[in-house]
């Protein structure tokens, strides 16, 4: 995988991730590279609970990384919430 090849799986993953963060009802915080992060797990726990089908961008299955995404996203709020709320 060529520089160029992995920053266009980044944005693809980064893109993924937010119509994933407009499904859920708790985004996760973060940025930009929040949301590539959480869209590579996405992508790689939706490839591997729901294969690879779907239109493909640059080597990312879109809809398996747009529904790996939703779940990791849902988790990624739900862990930030509690963490945030335990403060004393």
């Amino acid at each position: 995988m060529t520089i160029l090849g992995f920053l266009l799986y980044l944005i693809v993953a980064a893109l993924c991730a937010w119509i994933a963060e407009a499904m859920v009802p708790n985004s996760a915080p973060g940025g930009f590279f929040t949301s590539a992060i959480i869209g590579i797990i996405g992508a790689w726990i939706g490839g591997n609970m729901f294969g690879s089908f779907g239109p493909s961008l640059e080597g990312v299955a879109l809809l398996p990384c747009i529904l790996g995404c939703a779940i990791f996203v849902f988790l990624f709020s739900l862990l930030s919430r509690g963490f945030r709320g335990k403060r004393v």
